[in-house]
């Protein structure tokens, strides 16, 4: 399975993702990343004629490219995936069979010099998933202080020049506005300058880049509210499938998935206390095999998928925690 996008782009780990789903003919299934619409295309693909797919995505762009898609078994509503409850219930939804997450920047959005998220493009500073709502890049980067940026560049970016990245990009400002992708890739590279970094095949700018990234779309605490939510929407046997690009989304996907996966969450003081097992409560989600990572032949095809990580849970018959989902910290 190879589904490759109107303009040229290919899913990745979509085989498998797809897989992942368990999809039944009649199910109801939600791709909550929609992009640019190609792992909905391969559901729909995987659906009977009385299946139902729900594509939600936060950038106009994606809206213009699911309109496209002519199916009635389709249906597209803008928004951020940590509203999907709300989103869903507006056309009378609450109760799915599966939802995929494809976490992180698509590759349209970083092939698209206008929207500044790639460092080897020139654009706007903007950085923004959803161009109709929040702070820029650009702007950001002109309030935030020195401790601001390096913890954000540090935290982010896993970037171990972080501060010297902040105060240059702070003594670059004093000259004038940093509005350009090219201008911050520039200021960064230098503050870096020859400096090893232990894989070159890098650009100095990345980490810089990536932090910046999360910082303006929220990226992190999008999948930490996201996972909680989408879980209590799950029929018995729904699943999640989430696809992640670095380790601080995999991170919180992984311990969300054993949070919810074992009673109590978890909680190494309950299970020292002298409680049955039998009269645990049950999980509300079960794992489903081993992360997946993308083969050898995939990775030649498409560099940007050498990173991804793929895990699936399930929900299970248990019911959900009345404080649902206190106990959980990424």
């Amino acid at each position: 399975m190879r589904n490759v996008t109107d303009d040229g782009h290919a899913p990745v780990l979509l085989a498998e993702s797809v897989a992942g789903l368990a999809l039944r003919d009649g199910g109801l299934y939600v791709d909550a990343t929609f992009g640019r619409g190609g792992h909905s295309r391969a559901i729909l693909a995987g659906l009977g004629p009385h299946g139902r797919l729900v594509g939600v995505d936060r950038d106009a762009a994606a809206e213009r490219a699911a309109a496209a898609i002519d199916d009635r078994r389709f249906t597209f509503r803008r928004g951020w995936f940590s509203e999907l409850p709300d989103v869903l219930a507006s056309i009378g939804i609450d109760r799915i069979d599966g939802v995929l997450l494809d976490l992180g920047v698509s590759s349209p959005q970083l092939d698209d010099a206008s929207r500044g998220f790639s460092y080897r493009l020139d654009g706007p500073l903007d950085m923004r998933m959803d161009t109709s709502r929040g702070e820029t890049a650009g702007e950001f980067v002109a309030r935030a202080t020195i401790g601001e940026l390096t913890e954000v560049i540090r935290d982010y970016g896993e970037e171990r020049f972080a501060q010297s990245v902040a105060r240059a990009i702070a003594k670059a400002r004093e000259r004038g506005p940093i509005v350009s992708t090219r201008a911050l890739a520039a200021i960064v590279a230098q503050a870096i300058g020859a400096r090893t970094r232990g894989d070159w095949r890098q650009d100095p700018a990345a980490r810089t880049f990536q932090a910046l990234r999360i910082t303006v779309n929220r990226e992190l605490d999008e999948v930490t509210l996201a996972l909680p939510r989408i879980t209590g929407l799950l029929a018995q046997g729904g699943r999640i499938a989430a696809i992640s690009f670095h380790s601080l989304e995999d991170r919180i996907v992984k311990r969300f998935f054993a949070f919810a996966s074992k009673p109590f969450g978890g909680d190494a003081r309950l299970a020292r206390m002298p409680i049955a097992a039998a009269k645990l409560p049950a999980p509300t989600l079960a794992l489903v095999g081993r992360a997946i990572k993308p083969g050898e032949a995939e990775i030649v095809r498409n560099a940007r998928a050498r990173s991804a990580v793929l895990r699936i849970a399930e929900r299970t018959a248990a019911p959900l925690p009345a404080d649902w989902p206190r106990g959980f910290a990424p």
